[in-house]
C-alpha cells in the first residue's frame, strides 16, 4: 500500500486487436471489467465515444455500460465520456437514467463537448458542427432532466427524473476546466493522450472552483497510460508494440491502409512517429516498484485526486497482469 497514491479508476475503449473480431474484443472487455471489479482496488470504469474507428467497439456507449453493469457488482461504471453534441440531451437523460434505475449508485456519466469523430462522421450523425456551442446550455439542460424539476418547461426525463446521475466534465483544453469550475463539477483531463494543457488546466479549474449541489470541493481525474509487468524488459517490449499500434491508429486515419511492420518502423523516424510518441507522453511503464513512482509522480504534478487509467498493453493476459499489479499498489 501506498500512502503517495489517489484512487485509480479505470478507462476502456474497448479495443479490437488486429484481425480480431469485434465480439471477441467485447468479450475480452466483460472479462477485464470483471477482474477489475473482482480486485476491489478501482472506484470506477468508464467507456469513451468513438464512432468510425475499427479499432475501438465503444461507440454505443451506453449500451456497453449496461452489459458491463450487468455483469458486476460493485465497481461504478460510466462514461469517459458521451460526447454531448452528438445527442439530444433528453436521449442521454433518459438512457443514464434507465441505467441509474437498473444499477442504483453505480452509474457515472462523463460529458465532452467534442464529436469524437471527423467530419464525415459528423455529418453521418447528423451533427451540426455548430452543436459543441451549446455545450454549456446543454448540460444545465441535462442536470435538469436528472433532477426533480427540468429546465424545459413540461418535459421530463422517464426514466431519469429524481436519479441524481453525478456529471463529469472531460476535456483536454482550459475550456472544459473553467466550465467545470463554474458548474461546481468533477473535472476529468484527457492526458493520456492530449498532455499539453494539464498543469495549466488543473490550475485554472481549482482556482475558479465554485461548489454545487453535487460537489463541494475540487475534484481532478487525470488520465494516464499504464504498462505494467513483474519486470521491466517485458513491460518496455510491451510498450514497444503499443507505440507501433499508435502509428498504424494514426497512419490508417490518413488513408495509408493496412501497415506491415517494415513500414511502421519506418514511420517511427516520422512526424505520425513523433506525435505517436507525443501522445503516449505520459505512460507510466515497468515494474511494480517502477510503476508505484511513475504514478506518484504523475499524480504530483497533475495535482489529481484521482487517476483514470489506461491499460494499452498488446493481449488480454498482459492486461489482466497490469490490473493485478495495480491493484497491488492499493
Amino acid at each position: 500500500m501506498s500512502a503517495q497514491l489517489p484512487p485509480f479508476s479505470l478507462l476502456d475503449l474497448a479495443t479490437v486487436g488486429r484481425d480480431q473480431p469485434i465480439a471477441r474484443a467485447l468479450e475480452e472487455t466483460l472479462t477485464l471489467a470483471r477482474r477489475a471489479d473482482e480486485l476491489g482496488a478501482f472506484e470506477r470504469l468508464w467507456f469513451a465515444e468513438h464512432h468510425n474507428m475499427p479499432r475501438i467497439a465503444s461507440a454505443a456507449t451506453s449500451v456497453l455500460i449496461a452489459h458491463v453493469a450487468a455483469n458486476t457488482e460493485r465497481i461504478r461504471v460510466g462514461s469517459g465520456g458521451v460526447m454531448l453534441p452528438n445527442h439530444a440531451p433528453l436521449v442521454i437523460a433518459e438512457q443514464f437514467g434507465t441505467l441509474a434505475e437498473l444499477h442504483p449508485g453505480r452509474i457515472d456519466l462523463g460529458l465532452g463537448r467534442a464529436p469524437g469523430t471527423d467530419g464525415a462522421t459528423m455529418r453521418a450523425l447528423r451533427v451540426d458542427p455548430r452543436a459543441s456551442e451549446s455545450f454549456p446550455d446543454d448540460v444545465r439542460e441535462l442536470q435538469g432532466y436528472f433532477a426533480d424539476e427540468s429546465r424545459v418547461e413540461g418535459i421530463h426525463a422517464y426514466p431519469g427524473r429524481g436519479t441524481s446521475v453525478p456529471l463529469y466534465i472531460l476535456g483536454s483544453s482550459l475550456f472544459g476546466a473553467q466550465l467545470a469550475a463554474a458548474y461546481g463539477l468533477p473535472y476529468a483531463f484527457a492526458s493520456h493522450f492530449a498532455p499539453d494543457a494539464l498543469e495549466q488546466a488543473v490550475r485554472t479549474y481549482r482556482a475558479q472552483f465554485t461548489p454545487s449541489e453535487q460537489l463541494s470541493a475540487p475534484h481532478v481525474i487525470a488520465a494516464v497510460n499504464v504498462i505494467a509487468a513483474d519486470d521491466s524488459p517485458t513491460a518496455l517490449a510491451a510498450r514497444e508494440k503499443v507505440l507501433h499500434a499508435r502509428v498504424r491508429m494514426l497512419a490508417g486515419r490518413v488513408g495509408s491502409g493496412r501497415l506491415d511492420e517494415a513500414t511502421v518502423a519506418a514511420l517511427l523516424d516520422t512526424a505520425v512517429g513523433a506525435q505517436a510518441r507525443h501522445m503516449l507522453h505520459y505512460t507510466v511503464v515497468g515494474d511494480p516498484g517502477e510503476v508505484t513512482a511513475g504514478l506518484a509522480d504523475f499524480a504530483a504534478r497533475a495535482d489529481a485526486d484521482e487517476l483514470m487509467i489506461t491499460n494499452p498493453a498488446p493481449g488480454l493476459d498482459q492486461r489482466l497482469r497490469t490490473l493485478e499489479i495495480l491493484a497491488g499498489l492499493r
